[in-house]
């Protein structure tokens, strides 16, 4: 695979080289704040949101609102997750380019057998593109079954909580700025691997399975930790990934529980500092040791 870093805005190279002309991932902006019994002026970091197209072999395929920051990863991940690609090696090469306002294009390059299916999802669109479900030609693929799981991980709970603080403390734009999604990777032995920020939590897990996939790390023998709560998208992504556990500090909805259980996979809600809830498949899941 090919990558062109010399338009890539700021954090997305992996060796985390600045670029001009790019949005940054967040920025300070004045304010009136009222405290108290009296006004003030203040600066808050906030962070930024930018247009960014995903178009494949010259072709857009969706417009997605997302923090400017490790978009390589962004673009990796998205198109595995999606099911676009069935492996890495069918993408060719991926650029980051600036468009007007402070847009941005990620441009892939992928398989041409690759490209005529995703060209016949294109012609039969049945509704508009979401953040989580994008591109999708009918409610049956919506609604796909997502691949099984690996099994055979076992954690202890203290384990998992400990996942859940260690993402928390790794979330650098959030602690920042209060308004941003993250998504991280801890392991046994090893903490917390990698952790992607963004305004949008599909992007943030997208991000996260892009850099996974980039330096060869299984996303099967840890845990997935999440800031928001849990829908069907953010499962079938996480299942496509090969993820066994994932924990979120919001709830579930109904229909992500059903899909965790039909996939094998140990789905965790809430979980706080006090602990955490799990809705399937807890046989993964330890006592104290």
């Amino acid at each position: 695979m090919r990558i062109n870093y010399s338009d890539a805005p700021s954090g997305s190279d992996p060796s985390g080289g600045e670029a001009e002309n790019v949005p940054a991932a967040s920025a300070s902006q004045n304010a009136l704040a009222w405290r108290g019994e009296r006004f003030e002026r203040r600066d808050r970091i906030l962070p930024e949101e930018t247009p960014i197209a995903i178009v494949y072999n010259g072709l857009s395929h969706a417009v997605m609102m997302a923090t400017p920051q490790d978009l390589l990863d962004f673009a990796l991940g998205f198109t595995l997750n999606e099911r676009i690609v069935r492996a890495p090696g069918e993408i060719e090469e991926i650029e980051v380019f600036p468009a007007p306002r402070d847009a941005l294009q990620l441009r892939l390059w992928i398989a041409e057998e690759r490209m005529e299916a995703l060209d016949h999802r294109r012609r039969h669109l049945t509704g508009a593109m979401g953040c989580g479900l994008c591109g999708l030609e009918s409610l049956e693929e919506a609604t796909r079954p997502p691949p099984s799981v690996p099994m055979g991980l076992k954690l202890r709970a203290e384990e998992v909580a400990a996942a859940c603080a260690a993402l928390s403390l790794a979330q650098q734009i959030g602690h920042l700025t209060r308004a941003v999604h993250a998504a991280g990777y801890w392991m046994p032995g090893s903490g917390m691997v990698a952790v992607r920020e963004d305004v949008g939590r599909h992007n943030a897990l997208d991000k996260l399975a892009g850099t996974l996939v980039a330096h060869e790390q299984s996303a099967s023998v840890g845990v997935l930790v999440m800031t928001s709560r849990v829908s069907i998208e953010l499962i079938q992504k996480a299942a496509t990934m090969g993820v066994q556990v994932l924990a979120a500090v919001s709830a579930p909805t109904l229909l992500a529980v059903r899909e965790a259980e039909a996939t094998g996979m140990t789905l965790i809600g809430i979980a706080r500092d006090d602990g955490f809830e799990v809705f399937t498949h807890a046989e993964r899941i330890l006592g104290p040791g």
